[in-house]
């Protein structure tokens, strides 16, 4: 069920009353969250708010450009107290990490997301599951408090709602979409050089990793469904990173034939973690909340504890089971 529940003001409303504030972005960050998180503490500090910015996890090398990329701080017990803790693009509390912590440091919680699988689990919440990106709304907040628009704060939405909707190609693009794209595209945003940033430029390292997991590609449903897997060897052979990962999942979903694909792949902490993609009308959201996982229809994420093959072996059936359903409801 699609979560809407776009109360900007009531966040807005928690914003003017706090003074000190700690903005939280999700584990393994991405575009959205990070440009969220980046452009609030411009739009904080515009209005004389004293903000911290954090992340329980490395900020991606390719995310180095955004203004405030080097500031934000893993909790180490010492933070806080704070008047407000504002989690941003985070689905779900065990996305916080060890960030959970600092609910308790807080004041009042308030979040503001896009997920449509968000259960509201702060004090104030803002989630629209229909927003294309997180930074649609975070653009919206900033005419609440009568913010203008920078060059620097358009940098960092315009990461947000690339990465997100796939370089504009997903079909959650819609018009508001590009009407702030537009507004963006006036603060003489460097479009060209950031599209080359996030969407062209390989290093060799991620080059290495695409290589060893397309090494690894079947396809299983018919032909529906692509699995490909990286190991911790895979990630040591090539030197490469978590992060570098990232969007491989996307060449299994591009084959011809297929509609839904995985990559699973192995994390230094023992677990298995999944980056499910579909092809409309096919979802995968609902296959990914059987496994404590959860995110949008056409992208959803899970993370596991098992070895690698029986953690594979489980999704890919639910994949397949949901496959068949849906091949009976039809013929029937």
């Amino acid at each position: 069920m699609e979560t809407t529940k776009r109360n900007l003001e009531a966040v807005a409303g928690r914003i003017r009353e706090a003074q000190t504030i700690a903005v939280v972005s999700h584990v393994n960050p991405d575009g959205d969250t990070l440009g969220s998180a980046t452009a609030m503490r411009l739009i904080l500090t515009s209005i004389g708010k004293e903000v911290t910015l954090f992340c329980d996890g490395k900020i991606p090398d390719q995310m180095s450009f955004l203004p405030g990329a080097t500031l934000f701080h893993v909790p180490d017990g010492s933070e806080g107290p704070f008047d407000l803790m504002l989690a941003v693009d985070v689905s779900a509390e065990k996305r916080l990490g060890n960030c959970i912590d600092l609910k308790a440091k807080s004041t009042h919680t308030a979040q503001i997301d896009h997920h449509p699988t968000n259960p509201l689990y702060m004090e104030t919440n803002c989630v629209d599951g229909g927003a294309p990106a997180n930074c649609i709304l975070i653009r919206e907040l900033m005419n609440l408090l009568h913010v203008p628009l920078t060059r620097e704060t358009a940098i960092c939405l315009y990461t947000g709602i690339s990465t997100d909707t796939g370089n504009f190609a997903f079909a959650s693009t819609n018009a508001e979409t590009f009407r702030m794209m537009s507004e963006l595209m006036e603060q003489d945003l460097p479009l060209a050089e950031l599209n080359r940033i996030l969407f062209r430029v390989k290093s060799r390292e991620q080059i290495r990793l695409l290589g060893k997991a397309l090494e690894s590609l079947r396809f299983r449903g018919e032909g529906k469904i692509a699995v490909m897997t990286l190991t911790q060897a895979d990630f040591a052979a090539c030197g490469a990173l978590s992060e570098h990962a990232d969007t491989i999942v996307n060449y299994g979903l591009d084959t011809v034939g297929t509609e839904m694909a995985l990559l699973a792949r192995e994390t230094d902490n023992g677990q298995v973690k999944f980056s499910l993609r579909a092809k409309e009308p096919e979802r995968v959201d609902d296959v990914a909340g059987k496994f404590n996982g959860g995110g949008h229809p056409q992208a959803s994420g899970i993370t596991m504890t098992g070895s690698l093959a029986d953690c594979v072996e489980a999704v890919v059936k639910a994949m397949e089971e949901k496959a068949a359903g849906k091949r009976q409801t039809t013929e029937g």
